[in-house]
């Protein structure tokens, strides 16, 4: 914009927004009426609403979110079925005194900055960050050549932004080994060793160029799988590149030890989350625009989308028989509604129509239903798995469908019968009853329990290991997407904000207690019981391939013309070399183990000028390759602040100039 150009009215903005949900909305048609323009209903089960309301709704939630609750448009205040719930009172604490630990380990998505985040619950504290496809230079992840090896070779981004972390699991239960996540930019998927809480594993998918839902695949991680959310051509080489047509969404399995694709579905329309039964035959992707459109009206024309039900094993037999056609390498299996695959008596993959731009797919902790939130319908669809395979009619395998609020985008579960679904228009999380849904009519509102306000817009809703086949209830934590008037400003961008709920085993009222900023943008978490995690507090080097160096291992040895090997321990309050020199041009391979074996004693190693940071804790060994390029003296200093004479704990890289 011109330093003499008008900024154009904020007000205008809006409208012109407002202008573009109605005439997206107006484009929904009911698959059996058509009404007047002024009275347009979105033809969904249980939905009053006009079109325009709630098109109207959505935007006074983006633009006046802070009057929480939307009351008006979800029932009255008398304690019915709609109405706001109040502080139940019960006194419920998530204080954790100093020196206690915390019962649960959360472990957050960091969305664009690319790390998970390790927040301990109840408290809330945040216990540490996690890199995984982001560089950090207090750990030196990314800086480390192991580490910037993984990186490079998963495709050399600088960034990724990672949604949905998984916990592997042993018998429909977290076992404590791994956590897998998502790259929703690059496509790709990462594993995390929960041992010593490190990114261990990286793969760069084949074919896809986003990978939104991830999963493992229950009750034993058989597989860990992904849903590649944007339709491009396959392969995507250009040939296709302006006939929408011919682009398609995948579906991927990636196997959990070696982190190698296996092989891959084609499907119509765009996948979004996946989950799993718990019994290894059913994966369950939310998806939108069956319209297989480019464009936000084109995207949300119909007023159902085909949710996709993914047959594990008849999908392997497909590859086991080639049935397939391999493209970069990777198996890729038909599973477009057209295929032939799909028209015998096992289709590998079942489409079924569920309102309206589906978001979200959650399985239950007993395996029996996958619930379905509409995003664009008031309602979750609740999709019956035990009926799944003998189904021929995919409007046989609802299960129940109430009405819960406005903007549903997921669910989490108590284990005692009670779903938990995140309103995102509406601004609550909302208490339902399962079986009273499966007994209810399509679209009534008679499960509902109790509503929460939360502040403001909540995306996913996570409660205690409620992926397991046996929760632990007892919290809840509601990522919001917006914080607006509830921290002190920081500027125009303004922190997520987690919320603490407390919801008992199922039986207490919803009660709010605590608000915890997140910086942009957690996605999802999920949660495992302190037991579950054993974390190394030492390294065993038997763990890792470097070699253990010892104080007499120190030293220089030339391993050519241009390239030297330095060697060194740390221990409190000195590296293993005083000093050391090397020739200016030379490739330095620096190896460091912290001879150390006290718990939580860590040294850090930074070279300045040489772009060097890296953290060596007890018992491990690191190492960095670089190029002295210039001259001169480098002081080498330790940057965690490990004893009283840390300040003095340095060695010295002598360059001298090369000869001639």
């Amino acid at each position: 914009m011109s330093k003499n150009e008008t900024p154009r009215d904020p007000n205008e903005v809006l409208e012109e927004y407002e202008e573009t949900l109605d005439s997206v909305l107006a484009e929904v048609e009911s698959p059996d009426e058509t009404t007047e323009d002024n009275d347009l209903s979105l033809g969904l089960p249980g939905l009053s609403l006009g079109r325009r309301d709630f098109m109207k709704a959505g935007v006074a939630a983006g633009a006046m979110g802070s009057v929480a609750g939307c009351s008006a448009l979800t029932g009255g205040g008398d304690g019915s079925a709609g109405s706001q719930s109040t502080p139940s009172g019960s006194g419920a604490s998530h204080t954790v005194e100093p020196g206690e630990h915390d019962e649960y380990y959360g472990f957050w998505s960091g969305g664009h900055s690319g790390e998970l985040r390790v927040i301990g619950i109840p408290s809330m504290r945040e216990l540490t960050r996690i890199p995984v496809f982001n560089t950090d230079c207090a750990s030196g992840y990314g800086f480390t050549d192991d580490t910037k090896e993984l990186l490079e070779e998963s495709g050399g981004y600088s960034w990724g932004d990672n949604h949905h972390p998984n916990l592997s699991e042993t018998d429909g239960d977290y076992d404590g080994e791994y956590l897998y996540v998502n790259d929703k930019a690059n496509g790709r998927i990462a594993r995390v060793n929960l041992t010593y809480f490190e990114t261990d594993a990286i793969t760069d998918v084949p074919n896809m160029q986003a990978i939104h839902g991830c999963c493992v695949l229950s009750p034993d991680t058989k597989y860990v799988l992904g849903n590649g959310e944007f339709r491009v051509p396959l392969p995507n080489d250009g040939t296709d590149a302006k006939n929408p047509d011919n682009y398609t969404s995948l579906f991927v399995a990636v196997d959990p030890e070696s982190m190698e694709t296996q092989w891959q579905v084609k499907v119509d329309g765009n996948l979004d989350i996946v989950d799993t039964g718990k019994e290894g035959r059913w994966a369950i992707s939310s998806a939108y625009n069956s319209e297989e459109a480019t464009d936000i009206q084109g995207m949300t024309k119909d007023d159902r989308d085909n949710v996709k039900a993914f047959d594990i094993p008849a999908i392997e037999q497909a590859v086991e028989n080639g049935n397939y056609e391999e493209v970069n390498g990777i198996p890729v299996v038909d599973g477009t509604q057209e295929s032939s695959l799909n028209q015998g008596d096992r289709p590998i993959v079942k489409y079924i129509p569920t309102p309206k731009s589906p978001h979200c797919v959650e399985v239950g902790p007993n395996g029996d239903y996958a619930f379905v939130a509409g995003k664009l319908s008031p309602t979750v669809t609740m999709i019956d798995l035990n009926a799944l395979a003998d189904s021929s009619d995919p409007e046989d395998v609802v299960a129940g469908r109430p009405r819960v609020g406005l903007g549903p985008l997921h669910t989490t579960f108590d284990g005692n019968g009670h779903a938990y679904t995140s309103l995102f228009i509406d601004s609550q999380a909302v208490k339902w009853d399962i079986e009273a849904a499966v007994e209810a009519e399509e679209g009534s509102e008679d499960p509902i329990i109790e509503k929460q306000d939360v502040h403001y817009n909540p995306g996913h809703i996570q409660a205690l290991e409620a992926m397991t086949t046996d929760p632990d209830g007892e919290w809840l934590v509601s990522l919001n997407k917006l914080s607006k008037d509830r921290f002190l400003p920081v500027g125009p961008i303004m922190p997520d904000n987690d919320q603490l709920i407390h919801i008992g085993q199922g039986e207490e009222e919803m009660e709010l207690v605590a608000d915890h900023p997140a910086y942009p943008e957690p996605h999802d978490c999920v949660f495992a019981h302190k037991d579950k995690i054993d974390a190394k507090k030492v390294y065993d080097k038997d763990d890792y391939e470097e070699t253990y160096i010892t104080e007499e291992d120190s030293g220089v040895e030339r391993t050519g013309d241009n390239s030297v090997h330095v060697k060194m321990t740390t221990k409190r309050s000195e590296f293993g070399l005083p000093d050391f020199t090397v020739q200016e041009g030379d490739e330095v391979k620096l190896s460091t183990t912290n001879i150390e074996g006290v718990q939580d004693i860590i040294h850090g190693v930074a070279i300045p000028e040489h772009d060097i940071n890296y953290a060596v804790a007890p018992q491990d060994t690191r190492e960095v390759t670089f190029t002295a390029d210039d001259p001169g003296v480098y002081w080498i200093y330790c940057t965690y602040f490990c004893s009283a004479l840390h300040l003095e704990m340095r060695s010295r890289m002598i360059v001298e100039p090369a000869e001639g």
